[in-house]
C-alpha cells in the first residue's frame, strides 16, 4: 500500500528494561528502553513500538514514565500497547507523548473497544495488535493469542483483523508467535494472508534474523517491517538494513 517502506525497531519490556526471547519465553535482559530507543533514532528507524509484555498478564499499567521519557528522547512517531483497556489508558498515553496506540488482549476480550478509541481519537491513533499462531483449528490456518502469546484463542487471525478494520482499526502490527526471535525470516504466508483481507498498513513481525529478511516481507505485502533481536544484539543497524531493502527494490526513506 505504502510507496515508502518503514523500518521500526520494537522495545518489548518488561518492569523498566527491555527484554526479548523466543515465542514470546525465556525473556533476557537487553537494555534500557530510553538509551536504545535515542540510539534507534539517530541511526534512522522511521518510528519505534514500544510493547510492555507483562502489562496484561499482571493486570497493571503500562510504564508510563518510560513512555514519557522515551518520547523526550525520540522525535519519530512511537506506538505504546500493553495494558491499554480502556478509552482513557490511550488518552493518557497520548497525554504522555505516544502517537499510536496498540491493542490486543483487551480489543479481543472486548471488541467494542476499537470502536470507543476510534470513535474518540481517530482510526489513525489505533493500531491492532495480534499475535498470531498457526493452528489446524482456525479456517485461516491461524489463531490469535492473548496476554503475551500465553493464551491461545479460538479466534481466527484473519476474520479478526477483518472486524477490527471495520469497527475502525487503523493499521495492523502483525506478530508470527511461531516465528518470534527464531531469526528464521518473517512468516510471509501469514504477511500475504493479511494483506489480502486488509486495506490498512500492515506491519511484519516476528522471525527477522538477517539483511536477507526483510525485503521479502515487503514484496509479500507489508508495508513495514519491525524487529528486535537483531538490533537490540547490535548484530545489525538501521541503516544496514535500509541499504540492502533499497539493493532489493524497496523504496526506504534516507
Amino acid at each position: 500500500m505504502s510507496l515508502v517502506s518503514r523500518v521500526i525497531p520494537c522495545l518489548d519490556v518488561n518492569a523498566g528494561r527491555v527484554v526479548k526471547g523466543v515465542n514470546f519465553q525465556n525473556l533476557r535482559d537487553m537494555g534500557d528502553p530510553v538509551e536504545l530507543a535515542r540510539a534507534y533514532f539517530a541511526q534512522g528507524a522511521d518510528e519505534i513500538t514500544f510493547l510492555d509484555v507483562t502489562a496484561t498478564v499482571d493486570a497493571r499499567a503500562t510504564t508510563y514514565e518510560v513512555v514519557r521519557r522515551t518520547a523526550e528522547e525520540v522525535f519519530i512517531p512511537l506506538t505504546v500497547g500493553g495494558g491499554v483497556r480502556t478509552g482513557d489508558d490511550v488518552a493518557r498515553l497520548l497525554a504522555c507523548g505516544a502517537d499510536k496506540i496498540g491493542v490486543n488482549s483487551a480489543a479481543i476480550a472486548r471488541p467494542g473497544l476499537v470502536d470507543e478509541i476510534a470513535d474518540r481519537f481517530g482510526a489513525q491513533v489505533l493500531v491492532l495488535s495480534l499475535d498470531v499462531k498457526r493452528s489446524e483449528a482456525a479456517p485461516s490456518g491461524f489463531v490469535v493469542t492473548t496476554h503475551g502469546g500465553r493464551t491461545e484463542t479460538t479466534l481466527d487471525a484473519l476474520e479478526w483483523a477483518r472486524e477490527a478494520i471495520e469497527r475502525g482499526a487503523g493499521e495492523l502490527l502483525v506478530n508470527s508467535i511461531d516465528a518470534d526471535g527464531t531469526k528464521e525470516g518473517f512468516d510471509l504466508e501469514l504477511v500475504r494472508l493479511m494483506r489480502e483481507v486488509s486495506r490498512v498498513p500492515v506491519i511484519a513481525s516476528g522471525g527477522a534474523g538477517g539483511l536477507d529478511d526483510f525485503a521479502p516481507a515487503i514484496h509479500a505485502g507489508a508495508d513495514a517491517v519491525l524487529a528486535a533481536s537483531v538490533f537490540h544484539s547490535g548484530q545489525l543497524t538501521i541503516a544496514q538494513v535500509k541499504a540492502r531493502m533499497r539493493q532489493d527494490g524497496v523504496e526506504v526513506r534516507a
